[in-house]
């Protein structure tokens, strides 16, 4: 048998291989039973962060339709000056495959607010001491701005800076512990024009107390 021969045969065997794993893994996966939330737990979060008192708040009925999550968190967080941060956690159990189409990118300008700003930021926390990467927006309209961090979280203590990360951590996540449950994590900050750079400052700040603290009232699916 020539070189040419065994390096070919040696490439079907390998093609064949990844086939019939690849076979059975979607077998078994499509065979287990998806879990269920048992236990939201994100209510639970606390009502004081950082010096702030959290005010819970609603959406209408439509656009809970249209975000579709098992549970909504959406709070204001007040300061004794007046300063106000708002929160926004969406989760999404396994049985709705862990994300959300929802992207502030796309949701503000479709608002008339102009986006300035784009880009990854590391933050830390107990979880992540050297930093990890999340999203950071700022948008403008007239003299107003919105500085806005965002992040998807998964398996309770993975952050993750987009769905590409995302879709990669919930593949694992079904195949080795059949739950690929995520949650979209939205901090939020209206501000005047000349305090953008505060008000980022503030949201860094207080997101940063979110990822410390979100791990420890992460759902229960069963």
């Amino acid at each position: 048998m020539t070189l040419n021969n065994k390096s070919t045969n040696r490439t079907f065997f390998i093609s064949m291989s990844v086939l019939v794993l690849t076979l059975v893994l979607t077998l078994v996966i499509s065979t287990r039973g998806k879990p269920v939330v048992v236990e939201t737990n994100l209510e639970n979060l606390p009502m004081e962060i950082s010096g702030m008192h959290g005010v819970n708040d609603s959406f209408s009925e439509s656009v809970y339709k249209e975000l579709n999550a098992d549970k909504h968190v959406y709070r204001h967080y007040r300061s004794n000056d007046g300063r106000q941060i708002d929160l926004y956690i969406g989760y999404y159990g396994t049985a709705k495959g862990g994300r959300t189409a929802h992207n502030p990118i796309g949701c503000l300008p479709s608002q008339g607010w102009g986006l300035q700003e784009s880009r990854e930021i590391p933050l830390k926390s107990s979880y992540y001491p050297e930093g990890v990467p999340v999203n950071y927006l700022l948008s403008t309209k007239d003299d107003s701005s919105i500085t806005a961090i965002y992040w998807y979280q998964s398996s309770g203590t993975k952050v993750l800076s987009n769905g590409i990360k995302q879709n990669i951590e919930r593949f694992f996540g079904m195949v080795f512990r059949n739950r690929n449950d995520g949650a979209f994590v939205r901090v939020t900050l209206s501000a005047g024009i000349n305090d953008a750079d505060a008000a980022r400052k503030r949201v860094e700040s207080f997101s940063e107390q979110i990822l410390t603290l979100l791990p420890n009232y992460w759902p229960v699916e069963k």
